[in-house]
């Protein structure tokens, strides 16, 4: 019998409820008015500062509960469960029609969102190949074909409720389509693992 094997899969794990309404509502009471960083993407979007969980006791709660996972997230990666540390996080507060332009995270190894508000039909994270490089020149793509998980560029995520997670490596491709509905805001964050070892050539992180 004939066997298609997915070969060098990219991981993204989704953990509905990981944070508890309670704190859900404190962290959009607390941060909703801190967000005043623009995006020059759009003029619907803006930012809070970045912190570590030390400066934040609402970031110190969340990072308790999500880095557990990201550890379990990091052993698919890196094939051994190493320790991780939370580098930054932030408040997005993306209103009607923002957007958020395709991008990356520099300077750490897992990424992840944690959406604080329910999020409109047409504005779930969608996630794409990194362009170029990897794909052949020349594409088949009419109305007649059938993206799949070999064929797609694109991936877009399922609707998430308030407290939900999304971890994904961090040279991920990522990008919020216009938001049609109301305010969508969620915490994003970086996190490192403590080190990294190949065959003796070790590297340390400071978290």
């Amino acid at each position: 019998m004939d066997e298609v094997i997915g070969i060098f899969a990219t991981p993204l794990l989704r953990a509905p409820a990981t944070l508890p309404p309670g704190l859900v509502d404190a962290l959009v009471a607390h941060f909703s008015a801190e967000a005043i960083e623009s995006n020059s993407s759009s003029a619907h979007l803006s930012h809070t500062r970045m912190l570590h969980p030390s400066q934040s006791p609402l970031y110190g709660q969340v990072a308790a509960l999500v880095t557990p996972k990201v550890v379990d997230f990091g052993g698919l990666l890196f094939g051994e469960r190493l320790g991780w540390s939370i580098k930054e996080m932030w408040v997005n507060v993306l209103d009607n029609g923002g957007k958020q332009a395709m991008h990356n995270h520099a300077n750490s190894f897992v990424s992840g969102v944690v959406y604080l508000t329910p999020t409109a039909e047409g504005a779930e994270t969608v996630f794409m190949k990194s362009p170029g490089g990897t794909d052949f020149a020349f594409r088949n793509d009419h109305k007649g074909t059938t993206p799949g998980p070999y064929s797609a560029d694109k991936w877009v995520s399922p609707s998430p409720d308030p407290g939900d997670l999304m971890l994904f490596p961090s040279y991920l491709m990522h990008a919020v389509p216009p938001n049609p509905g109301g305010r969508r805001i969620s915490l994003a964050f970086n996190a490192i693992p403590t080190r990294l070892d190949s065959w003796g050539y070790a590297v340390s992180f400071a978290g």
